[in-house]
Order: structure tokens, then sequence, then C-alpha cells
């Protein structure tokens, strides 16, 4: 396996690729413009965003292998390890980047919104299929800003450059929701799976072992990120990951509080809690109640059906 070329600026990443670098915290690539290279694995320490428009070999992401498909989006964060094994031969770059330094950010609006934009953690095989229009919309705020960059440098540059990165992502918040809406079929079976995935957790008893389930294991076993699995479940259910598990949890906490045969303090230990008092702090937190005030509240109100 060959080294990991550390991207740890716009400059590297343009040299990488042999062009030049008008910016030194911002840069727009087409790959037409590159010398040919031999591909490799990278650690980013800057933004990129990517648009390939041809096959550049199976990327490996982690421990994965996916291969591109032209009108292909993929999104970079510091930090991240992404790339083609090399296979020996030179290949000319197709496609675009825009890549940014996070410094670039500071002191601009989109430094704090940047994390809204959960795609940037994604992993690649949850990348964007972008239609032909779509294509050609991402196309037109790549081309605005590598126009912005040919200009020197004046008061009004940061800012330009700034807006037409917002605009692209945001752009690229609507091509997902396309995409989760056009993948609804897949979207709906994910929910199932995780559906199943949590009853066997509780079933099994493994909660009492390994403690409550996180969004990174349930995202881990249905082979997604954490941030894909949030986003599919707040199109479909309208809450989070991290909120539909808890929904869940607090469902089969409600049923076995009412098992006679075990203490509050056993059912605690089985659902994943340390301490019986953190069982009973988030379940007055999730419902209002204390367990023991919702069993109380739940066999009144029985005992009033039963008696209509």
């Amino acid at each position: 396996m060959t080294p990991i070329l550390q991207i740890d600026s716009v400059q590297s990443y343009n040299d990488y690729f042999g062009v030049e670098t008008p910016h030194p915290l911002v840069s727009v690539i087409d790959g037409h413009e590159a010398k040919p290279l031999r591909f490799g694995r990278k650690f980013y320490h800057i933004y990129t965003v990517l648009l390939k428009d041809a096959d550049c070999g199976t990327l490996r992401y982690g421990r994965s292998q996916y291969d591109y498909r032209r009108g292909t989006m993929l999104f970079i964060a510091p930090g991240q390890v992404m790339g083609s094994e090399d296979d020996g031969r030179l290949h000319q770059p197709e496609g675009w980047a825009l890549c940014f330094h996070p410094e670039f950010l500071r002191r601009t609006p989109l430094a704090g919104l940047i994390k809204d934009y959960s795609f940037f953690s994604y992993n690649a095989n949850e990348g964007l299929h972008l239609s032909e229009q779509e294509r050609q919309t991402v196309l037109a705020c790549l081309a605005n800003i590598k126009e912005e960059l040919r200009y020197p440098i004046d008061k009004h540059s940061k800012s330009l450059i700034i807006d037409n990165i917002k605009l692209l992502l945001d752009y690229c918040v609507r091509f997902y929701d396309r995409q989760f809406i056009t993948r609804e079929k897949l979207n709906s079976d994910i929910l199932a799976r995780l559906e199943t995935l949590l009853d066997d957790y509780f079933l099994t008893g493994k909660s009492a072992t390994d403690g409550l389930p996180t969004v990174q294991y349930c995202a881990d076993c249905l082979c997604l990120s954490p941030n894909y699995l949030s986003d599919i479940l707040k199109k479909e259910t309208g809450t989070s990951a991290l909120k539909h598990i808890q929904l869940r949890t607090l469902e089969v906490a409600k049923a076995r509080v009412f098992d006679p045969r075990k203490s509050l303090s056993e059912i605690a230990y089985e659902l994943g809690f340390p301490y019986p008092q953190h069982f009973s702090r988030w379940f007055k937190k999730q419902t209002g109640m204390t367990p023991k005030e919702f069993i109380v509240k739940t066999e009144d109100e029985t005992v009033k059906v039963l008696k209509k």
C-alpha cells in the first residue's frame, strides 16, 4: 500500500494536480487543466468538494471500496482520508474540485454554518448523484468561484467567494433532499432494518452488557455514516437518529416497568443504564414522570376506562 499523501494546504492540493495557486486559501481545479497523475490515498486538512465526471478507479474510504459514476459529488472535511489505490498508471483527472482552508471561513457567516452541512461527514457510498440539470447548476457555481479567483484580491473578494461557496452548498442540500425522496423505498428499508436492530438489541440482552444503543453503533450495523442515518430519519420520521433511539428505548422501558417480577434497579441495568438513578432521571426527562409515577398514572387511567 502506497503512503498516504498529506493535503495540509490549498497549495499542496494544487501542487498535487500541477495547477497554479491564485489564492492561498481557496481553489477551483478543472481536471482537464491538471497534469496526468497516479492515484493515491490522501489525508485532508482542508475542506474539499469533488465533482467526478468519469470513472477514476476504485475509491477507498476507510475500509470500504466504491466505484465512481459520472455526476457524483463527494464532500470531504478536515481529518478525513479518501482516495484510490495506486494502480501504477497515470490518469488524466476529469471533473472538478473545490477546496478551501478552514482559515478562509474565519470571521464569516459560513464559519458558524459549515457544521450544518452534514454531508461533509457522509461516507463515500452516500455521495450525491446529480441529474444533468443539477450538474449544470453545480458547474455554474464552480465557474463563478473560479472566475472570481482570477481577479486581483480586493475588499470584495472574500465575501463574494464565501457567498458562492455557500450557494453551492445550499444547492447540494436541496439536491440531497431530492435524492432522499427518490430513494424513498431504500430509506424505508433502512428504517425497518433499524427497528429490527433495536428490537434485537434489547431482546438479546446486549443493552445489559454494552449499554444503551448509540447512533454510531446503529450506523455501523447498517453500513451508514451517523449523519446520513440521522438525515434519512429526519426526512422519514421528522426525528434525528438519537431521538429515534431514545423513543424506542422509552417504549421498551414503559413496557418493562410493569413487570412485577423485576425491580426498577434490575430494569435499569437491563436497559443499559449504569445506575438506577440515571434511569429514573432519564425516564422523567422523557415523560415528565418518574417510573413509579408513570405506573400509578397508567393504572389509574386503566381503572377509569374499565369503569365506563
